[in-house]
């Protein structure tokens, strides 16, 4: 179905469908820019974003584990490049641009500080009196703000397509009066997306092009199997514990009729394997039926649409949430990875307080401009410096700074 009508990619790569966004037809950038002879306007997103300070970062930050507990569990660049593979999986098969759903997978996790959900958390206490933290706020700002590497603009000047992704992945932010919608019901959309779509308006009120929901699936799709991979390994759960939730016990069952004396280090490879095939293969088809039935002939009709139009099926939602509500307690919320979270965010919580009270710790392009700074702009400027750091870095600095830090492990 998704296939009629589409047309060749200005690359030649692939069939185009008539409602995935075009890089020819993009709404632009903040700051124009004359374009490109040998990549389209989404590629140079994908290149941007690969090549700036934060994507290189990703690799020592915290997915689940810190970086001291083992070479081998993800982390958010090994997991951000698995969704980034999902993303294209799905662009391709749903005959959307691949370079824009890269990008947008590439980018999604730019705004995470270190320590994970924990650093997140920790920053959010920190700033609760000048508005908290978003991560997906803070992706926008080092994007369009802290990256500084261009000599006539800050940020990296992304396309407005990749922009509203980044900002609407997970739906629409407001209704059309701008009343918050969601989560930001209750704590207000963030200013930093707020003053920016002032600027290069994205659209609050509706959805993202396909090509931003399929890379939030996608990132549900690399969770759900990435983290039952590392819970294995660091055996904070079992096979037979995981073999317990319907999907992958399923897949574990098939796996056993199939090869009843395989090691269980190549069960746990198939189990993830076919794992991911199974969800990409649902959320295609599922797609496809709501494309199907709505038809849209451009990208802005999927943004206009009653609803998200990737997903995946009822009966594998629900199994993608049982999986979810298996690693809650299992994994996010187990004993062992709860105490290094919770010293982790002690540490993101002293650096905070340091700074806040002695800004002279600071590095001296930090300090700039910080005594003359109103207390919201101070506070912001100080969580744009935490948030940048490596775990490796903030440890380095909370024991450069205090007697005695965490060892985390």
């Amino acid at each position: 179905m998704h296939e009629a009508g589409a047309f060749m990619a200005i690359d030649g790569s692939s069939p185009r469908a008539p409602y995935a966004c075009d890089p020819a037809q993009s709404r632009g950038r903040l700051h124009a820019e004359p374009p490109s002879t040998t990549r389209s306007a989404f590629r140079r997103d994908c290149d941007r974003i690969i090549h700036s300070t934060a994507f290189r970062r990703l690799k020592h930050k915290t997915q689940v584990f810190v970086f001291d507990e083992g070479d081998h569990y993800r982390t958010r660049l090994t997991h951000t490049l698995e969704v980034a593979q999902v993303a294209r999986a799905l662009a391709r098969a749903l005959s959307l641009d691949e370079d824009l759903a890269e990008a947008l997978a590439l980018a999604h996790d730019l705004g995470h500080p270190p320590f994970g959900h924990a650093g997140e958390r920790a920053l959010d206490e920190c700033l609760k009196a000048f508005g908290g933290f978003d991560h997906n706020a803070q992706t926008l700002r080092v994007v369009t703000v802290l990256e500084r590497h261009y000599p006539t603009f800050d940020g990296l000047n992304l396309t407005w397509e990749t922009l509203e992704g980044l900002v609407k992945h997970n739906g629409p932010l407001t209704d059309k009066e701008g009343r918050p919608l969601g989560r930001y019901r209750q704590r207000r959309v963030p200013g930093t997306i707020v003053s920016y779509a002032r600027a290069h308006d994205l659209q609050l009120w509706s959805f993202a092009g396909a090509e931003a929901q399929i890379a939030a699936v996608a990132d549900d799709i690399a969770y759900d199997a990435h983290d039952i991979d590392d819970g294995l390994r660091a055996e904070l759960f079992s096979l037979d514990d995981i073999a317990a939730v319907a999907l992958p016990g399923k897949i574990i069952g098939d796996i056993g009729a199939s090869y009843p004396r395989l090691d269980e280090s190549r069960v746990v490879h198939e189990l993830i394997r076919r794992l991911i095939g199974l969800l990409i293969e649902d959320v295609v088809a599922e797609t496809g039926r709501r494309l199907e039935a709505l038809a849209p002939r451009s990208a802005d009709a999927v943004r206009q649409a009653a609803a998200a139009v990737a997903a995946f099926s009822p009966a594998v939602g629900a199994a993608d949430r049982a999986i979810k509500a298996f690693l809650e307690p299992r994994m996010y919320r187990h004993a062992r990875v709860m105490r290094v979270m919770d010293q982790a965010a002690g540490v993101i919580k002293d650096l905070f307080a340091r700074y806040s009270a002695h800004p002279d710790a600071l590095p001296a392009e930090w300090r700039e401009g910080l005594a003359a700074a109103a207390a919201p702009a101070r506070a912001r400027r100080i969580a744009d410096f935490i948030a940048g750091m490596t775990d490796r870095y903030a440890l380095a600095e909370h024991a450069r700074l205090f007697d005695s830090t965490p060892e985390l492990r």
